[in-house]
């Protein structure tokens, strides 16, 4: 069953047209990676799913078509995005960005709570500590916390690997692993091809704004064109 699409998406920032005519398809339960260079849209297709640039065309949400999307209205119907750039509070602690985190779920729940310093030992050490004084790697743990503390149906994440050292990176992944086969939709931008590949079970290549290819992640591994722009093949 699709849990989401979008349908001929065009997406505009002032005259600037990002998207042209996205369509794309994530059943329930997937795990969907975006891929494609600086300036494809890729930052903006994960936008236009969570309310927060305009759109036209269709996005459709459980079967619900939506024509008037919020930020909020996405997160109350079970939509958890993470930036680039992780989006934590600074001057909060730890635990308080967590509990931030289940405003949807209208209080904090100490098994979710327990489920994420499970999955981040790190935090828990540091759960008193204000976010900011945390290093890269331990904010982008903090910023997936804080959407796992949503009870999300489908994660958003955007650049999860962007400047963190390759042991934090498989850290992630792994716990995004855990999380999807746990029942948890996972939609990542990603700039590491072999990464997102690697760990996703189909995948998006976008190039200005335009789908140009997608498919199971075994075959786009294997096409040459994949092999050749974003592998190092």
């Amino acid at each position: 069953m699709s849990l989401l699409e979008l349908r001929d998406v065009d997406a505009r920032y002032g005259e600037i047209q990002a998207l042209h005519g996205i369509t794309l398809t994530v059943e329930d339960g997937d795990f969907v990676a975006i891929l494609g260079a600086n300036g494809a849209g890729k930052t903006t297709t994960l936008r236009a799913i969570s309310g927060t640039v305009r759109t036209s065309g269709d996005v459709i949400f459980a079967g619900e078509k939506l024509h008037r999307r919020t930020p909020e209205g996405m997160a109350r119907r079970g939509v958890a995005h993470v930036p680039e750039g992780r989006g934590t509070f600074p001057t909060l602690s730890v635990l308080d960005n967590l509990r931030l985190g289940a405003w949807v779920q209208r209080g904090t729940s100490q098994r979710d709570l327990v489920r994420v310093f499970e999955a981040f030992p790190n935090l828990y050490e540091r759960r008193d500590q204000q976010a900011g004084t945390l290093s890269g790697g331990e904010q982008q743990m903090l910023a997936l916390g804080r959407a796992m503390m949503a009870k999300p149906r489908v994660l958003l994440l955007d650049e999860p690997s962007l400047g963190l050292a390759p042991l934090i990176v498989r850290e992630i992944f792994a716990t995004l692993g855990r999380l999807n086969e746990a029942g948890t939709t996972i939609v990542v931008v990603e700039q590491n091809a072999t990464l997102a590949l690697g760990a996703a079970r189909h995948a998006y290549v976008l190039e200005t704004g335009r789908v140009v290819l997608a498919g199971d992640s075994a075959s786009l591994r294997s096409d040459e064109s994949v092999r050749r722009s974003y592998l190092g093949y």
